[in-house]
């Protein structure tokens, strides 16, 4: 049960301890990258072959962990047919070779049990899992190894409505978690998550639920995290020992082949002494460094600090709420003893319903208040919610960005308003969305665009006509856009040709011995009727000042 062993070729194999190693470190950690992490930390080696060669020593790579790790003849399988070699062609036209990994039920031998392996079968088919659940979830999926956000839910909670992982989302940079359904109900036309809630209170409620279920337990739990705390000190420095070990027999057997080669042939004695050399270095070094960490970390716990261990055991709350405790590590604890936390929250109800199932069957059920949204003590003022609750039905965000700008209106921390805000506010005070498709038609109240088609005239010219109030224009809000009202005597002022008695606004103006302004400000007050001529080369108004009926002159007395 040494570091190594040596084949009749004097070829090293597998060390058994660096691989009993990583099997239990990754029983303690849970993920490969820990474990990898872990072997770094300690400045570790691990053993390396390339085509069959030597075994060289190296530090660890990912690669060599995950492969230890996910190899089923350690489980003590014996396989076959793992993967296949095909050819294809390649987009060139090329024939090129691959090799292709194959699923389990496509292997062509698998014999469990067929010779003592580290671990059991149902161990690796338990690992497999846990490494393929940790795995980096994609947009609005669950799942993932244990990492080090606040929210302690996180992979272990599911929805009550619909039986999807819950997934978790932090809104802002030092904002509480929530937890979410990637599911989506479709309702009153806009697809919405069927289950989003805080995080805060559903935490605190499974976090009081599990240290009610630990508290009989936490002298026993104590006295075992003594031992493990222990196991973890003693478990590095053997890995070093066994170094020492492996270094003194590769200088041992470095001496034996200086001296056992003929003194005639100074060349290679002198490449061998060479080697010895550096044999030797190499287990002064790894003697020096095996003495420095057994100064530094010692072996057993002192009887205080084993005092200390034993009184926080009586006391777990202390140890989870410590300041060193971390959510990763509360995340762990939970994870070991709870499989699922199915969480059911009505969008109308008051009250949460959490069904905590722990590993063994056992069901808890747990009703909480439903977490309130507290009111920020920064908000956008009521008029300002007043008028996008208006605007927000006749206008997309972009526009009612730009009236709000325009009426010098900004949001709740003095920015300009832009359509992102504008967005912002109208979900987070559910103040409704502009939908073209329901644009009100009630009396015909139309865009300045819409308008202009109808009357057959230019934007620009029709915003003229409303300027010189020869149309009434109509606004929501100063700073809006104009709109126009299309009535049947709207109609009847745009015409094709000039009506008898109607002259332009030049001519009006000698007749009437006065200013244009004044001519505008009379057609506004009905005091004079106009129309627009639309066709010809003549466009533009046309106003009465003569009468059939009356004389002249009369106008102007």
């Amino acid at each position: 049960g040494g570091q190594f062993s040596v084949s009749p070729r004097g070829q090293f194999s597998m060390s058994p301890d660096t691989i009993r190693t990583v099997f239990e470190r990754f029983a303690e950690l849970g993920s490969a990258r820990r474990v990898w992490l872990w072997f770094r930390a300690e400045q570790l080696t691990f053993p390396a072959r390339v085509h069959y060669g030597p075994i060289h020593w190296v530090p660890p790579s990912y690669d060599a962990i995950h492969q230890v790790l996910t190899n089923p003849a350690y489980a003590g399988a014996y396989t076959y047919g793992q993967s296949q070699q095909e050819r294809y062609v390649d987009d060139s036209g090329v024939v090129r070779k691959r090799v292709r990994r194959l699923p389990r039920s496509e292997w062509s031998v698998l014999i469990t049990e067929h010779h003592p392996g580290y671990i059991d079968w149902s161990t690796y088919e338990e690992n497999l899992e846990r490494i393929a659940g940790n795995s980096r979830p994609q947009r609005d999926a669950a799942g993932g190894a244990v990492r080090e956000g606040s929210a302690l839910l996180q992979g272990i909670a599911t929805c009550g409505n619909c039986g999807r992982r819950l997934c978790t989302r932090y809104p802002g940079r030092h904002a509480s978690p929530r937890y979410y359904c990637p599911g989506k109900d479709i309702l009153q036309g806009q697809g919405l998550y069927c289950l989003t809630i805080g995080g805060v209170q559903i935490d605190q409620a499974v976090s009081e639920a599990l240290l009610a279920a630990l508290q009989p337990a936490g002298v026993e739990a104590a006295l075992r995290a003594a031992e493990r705390i222990e196991a973890d000190q003693d478990s590095a420095l053997e890995q070093w020992r066994l170094a020492v070990e492996r270094a003194r027999y590769e200088a041992e057997r470095a001496e034996r082949r200086y001296r056992a080669v003929e003194p005639e042939n100074r060349l290679v004695a002198r490449g061998l002494e060479t080697e010895w050399e550096q044999r030797l270095s190499e287990l002064q070094e790894a003697q020096s460094e095996l003495e420095h960490r057994e100064r530094r970390r010692p072996r057993g716990l002192t009887a205080d600090e084993r005092q200390a261990v034993l009184a926080l055991g009586t006391d777990l709350r202390r140890v989870w709420d410590a300041p060193t405790t971390t959510a990763r590590d509360k995340k762990e604890l939970l994870r070991t003893l709870l499989e699922e936390v199915i969480v059911t929250a009505p969008r109308d109800g008051q009250t949460v319903h959490l069904t905590l199932r722990w590993r063994g069957g056992t069901l808890t059920e747990l009703d909480i208040e439903r977490p309130q949204r507290r009111r920020a003590p920064i908000r956008t003022d009521e008029d300002t919610l007043e008028l996008v609750r208006r605007l927000a039905r006749h206008y997309p965000d972009g526009v009612i960005a730009g009236i709000l700008s325009r009426q010098g209106k900004t949001t709740a921390y003095g920015h300009p308003f832009t359509a992102m805000h504008v967005g912002a506010l109208r979900r987070n005070w559910k103040l409704g969305r502009f939908d073209p498709s329901t644009r009100s038609t009630d009396g015909d109240l139309v865009s300045v665009r819409e308008a202009a088609k109808r009357l057959n005239l230019s934007p620009s010219t029709l915003h003229r006509c409303i300027n010189d109030g020869f149309i009434a224009g109509e606004q929501i809000t100063p700073g809006a856009p104009w709109q126009v009202r299309i009535t049947p005597e709207l109609l009847a002022r745009f015409v094709a040709q000039t009506p008898a008695g109607y002259v332009p606004m030049q001519d009006a103006t000698r007749i009437l011995g006065v200013s244009r302004q004044t001519v505008v400000q009379r057609v506004k007050r009905g005091e004079l009727d106009a129309v627009h001529v639309h066709y010809g080369r003549r466009k533009g108004l046309r106003i009465k000042v003569i009468d059939d009926e009356a004389p002249l002159f009369e106008h102007s007395s």
